[in-house]
């Protein structure tokens, strides 16, 4: 699929609503996963392609959004969810052994991406309200102002963007 590389969508001022979780403050968990993995603002941090890594995932976004970016706890929880949801992808439909997290911030706006061996692209489907699966990109589209997938030789990079209020 050629041609797919730098894609993105973008996204207008519409969000939709989520049931939510709601990082308080950080949590012991949070900062040990941060110490044990690394910190992905300051490099691409590996980890295993199981479920219990989505964990890892999370907490590791937590206390880059709350400690060091010190994000406000809607964008907090917004960028915790849309980072289990590319994670959820990765470990489910890649097949692969490990997953790199990366994030980074620029003035004005975040961007967090989940790298992966896989040069499947992923995809879009339209959710209903009943629907009890299948709602990772949905969220993905409706909670960030930008996501993407960059075709490597080796992979993709699936990342999403947001806006956000610099202090």
């Amino acid at each position: 699929m050629a041609g797919l590389e730098g894609t993105e969508q973008p996204r207008g001022a519409g969000r939709a609503t989520a049931a939510r979780w709601s990082p308080a403050v950080e949590d012991e968990s949070a900062l040990k996963a941060l110490e044990l993995f690394g910190n992905p603002t300051e490099r691409e941090v590996p980890l295993p392609s199981r479920p219990e890594s989505a964990a890892t995932a999370r907490r590791l976004a937590q206390v880059v959004a709350l400690r060091q970016w010190a994000l406000g706890p809607k964008v907090t929880e917004d960028t915790v969810l849309l980072v289990s949801e590319l994670v959820g992808n990765a470990v489910r439909h890649t097949g692969a052994r490990i997953f790199g997290l990366h994030m980074r911030r620029r003035p004005g706006w975040i961007r967090v991406e989940v790298r992966d061996p896989s040069r499947g692209l992923p995809c879009l489907m339209p959710v209903q309200e009943t629907d009890i699966s299948g709602r990772g990109l949905f969220l993905v589209d409706k909670l960030s102002d930008r996501w993407g997938v960059d075709l490597l030789p080796r992979g993709k990079t699936t990342w999403f963007e947001m806006r956000v209020v610099d202090r």
